[in-house]
Formats: structure tokens, sequence, C-alpha cells
């Protein structure tokens, strides 16, 4: 056994042995190569504090074409979908009876102005008594009675636009009975669309006429469409404790519809601020560091106060220097004290970004 522990004692002494002996350039540790990195000078961007929400879109004004009496239909003037202005001929009914009538007290209209006429000057010379002038200006103010009454009872039979807008469909023929509340058609003014959603109540103090919106379609996924703040309401909803605004946008080629959900954003404020990715960011317990280097590219940790988070970036409040380069990228292959070598130099934009409150 102690032949067996020499012989093993000797093996190692003559390994060691054969190690020394090596040349110096093949036992000598590699020096570690350069770690790549990229690195973004700190700017400062324009952020927008935002509440984002969902809101329904609603016709500037809208209404539903009904006839007031019931009466047959004697042409349809309109098409479906068909823009028409504002006093323009939607439905005639039939009026024949009540263009008689108007008529009819337009002649004695005529005829009662052309008797007190002829008696007037009688009256003046004490031809005539002046009860008899008293009666025909009597008949001539009753007549015009009947003449206005005919003639409302005409414009009944005329069924107009209120205003200029879009129809809906149509929902009735020529020959077919209208009766009063029967829906004819609809009539939209799509020009400009109302924009209701709600907001909690947390944010009254920073809601104000005039703020800008930014909404969204569904229906048109790259499109933004603009508008501003118009309304509040003046009661804040007791059950979900918030407070209904309505914003205008404008809508001059009709892409959108009254009904449609958009999803909507309330700039509250814009303002100046510096901006860093959020590559950038060392978390270690409850602190914040990244990494810049100094003039010889070498790594130096850096604590850094945070201010508001977005998507992918992070506002520098303390620790950051206007136009200081900052490792964005390769951070986890250094150390403080590494020399490094810059691989490209990044200017980043903050493409308008912002932070949301979102109540989706």
């Amino acid at each position: 056994m102690k032949k067996i522990f020499l012989l093993i004692a000797l093996l190692a002494l003559a390994w060691f042995g054969y190690q020394a002996s090596l040349s110096p350039e093949i036992t000598a540790t590699k020096p570690r190569p350069l770690a790549n990195v990229v690195v973004a000078k700190a700017a400062m961007q324009t952020v927008r504090d935002e509440v984002e929400a969902i809101g329904t879109s609603k016709a500037f004004d809208s209404v539903t074409i009904t006839a007031k009496i019931s009466e047959l239909i004697s042409s349809v003037n309109i098409r479906d979908g068909q823009n028409v202005q504002k006093g323009d001929l939607l439905v005639q009914l039939q009026n024949t009876e009540q263009l008689a009538k108007v008529r009819v007290a337009e002649v004695k209209l005529a005829e009662h102005q052309r008797e007190f006429a002829r008696i007037r000057s009688l009256v003046s010379n004490k031809t005539i008594a002046e009860n008899e002038q008293d009666r025909l200006q009597t008949l001539i103010d009753t007549t015009k009675a009947e003449l206005a009454q005919a003639g409302s009872a005409l414009g009944d039979r005329a069924i107009t636009a209120p205003f200029s807008g879009r129809l809906g469909l149509i929902q009735v023929s020529v020959g077919s009975l209208v009766t009063p509340g029967q829906q004819i058609t609809t009539l939209d003014d799509v020009s400009q669309i109302k924009l209701d959603f709600s907001v909690p109540e947390r944010f009254i103090n920073e809601i104000q006429v005039g703020k800008q919106v930014e909404a969204k379609a569904v229906a048109f996924p790259g499109r933004l469409f603009n508008g501003k703040v118009t309304s509040i309401d003046s009661r804040v909803n007791p059950t979900t404790r918030a407070l209904t605004v309505r914003a205008i946008i404008p809508n001059t080629d009709f892409a959108l519809l009254p009904g449609m959900l958009m999803k909507v954003k309330l700039i509250k404020q814009s303002r100046e601020a510096l901006l860093l990715p959020e590559s950038a960011i060392i978390p270690i317990q409850s602190s914040h560091y990244i990494y810049t280097l100094d003039a010889d590219n070498k790594v130096v940790r850096q604590q850094v106060t945070l201010g508001t988070r977005t998507r992918g970036w992070v506002e520098i409040v303390e620790g950051v220097e206007l136009d200081q380069a900052v490792i964005i990228r390769g951070i986890l292959k250094v150390r403080p004290g590494d020399e490094v070598q810059v691989e490209l130099q990044e200017r980043f934009k903050f493409a308008i970004q912002s932070t949301e409150d979102t109540l989706l």
C-alpha cells in the first residue's frame, strides 16, 4: 500500500514539473476581449400625460323623419344614403284638396280686399256707415287666418329636410299610407361627430373645454382622428364615479358613422422631459442605475431617479445630464470599470409617446 501512495506522489510531482516547464505564453491567461455596446445620448423630448378611454360616436344632429298626418305618398324624391340640404323635399303626400283650399282662401281674400278699397272713400264721405268698413276688415282678417290654416295643412304634406345631412334607408314607397310617428327614413348630420366617453372623477380638475383628443376606430386602424373637448357633463355617475366628456371631431369625408366604438386619448397636458429607453435602466433592489462611459470608454455606474414610465421609455428626473452617453444595449456583458468598444451611437427619437391612465 505504501508503495502505491509513493508512486502516486511521484507522478504528481512529475506532472507539476512538466507544467512548470511549459512556455509562459501557453500558461498565461488570455486577456478578456472588449465588449461591444450601443450607447445613446439623453435628450429632451415632448411627453404627454393622457387619459385613455372608450367612446361612442354620435351624429352632430340626428332625427327620424316621420309624417305628422295620415296620408298616401304621391312621390319619393330621395334614395338610400343620399346627402341632402336643409329644406330639400324628401317625400310628397297627396295634397290636391289642400291646394284647392289654399286657392279658395286666396280668392276670398283678394275679393274682400278689393271691396274694402272701394268702400274706403265712401266711408270717408259718410255715404256708407263706418261699421260696414269694420265688417269687411273682419272678413279680411278671418280669410287671412283661413289661408294660413290651409297653407299649414298643405305644408304638412311636403316632408322636407330639417337640416343638411345624410339619409338612412328609405322605409316607404309611392302609394303607401303613412301615419303619424311612422318612420320614413333617418337623417344624420355627420360632417362633425360627437364623441362621448367617461373619465374617472379624480381627473375632474385636469379636464377643460378645449383639451385635445385623439381617437381611433377599428374600421380605420392606421388613421388618427383629432378633435377637441366641447362640453363636460354637470354630474358624476354615482355608480361608476365617472364623468361623461363630449368631444367634437371633424368628419369632412364622412368616414365615421354614428354608433362606432372608438378608442380615445384625452391629452391632459404636454411637457418637456429627459427620456431614456427602459433597456438602459438597471434596477438593484429599490434603486435604479445606468451605465455611462468616461473619457477612456470605461463603464461607470450612475444612480438615477426615475419619473413617469411609459411603453418602452422612462423619464429621468435626476442623475443624467443632457446629451450624456448612456449604454442602452450590451449591459449584461459589462461591469463597472470595464473598457468597452462602442459599436454604434444612437440618437433616439421619442415619437410622441405618452403617459397613460388606461380606462379600458
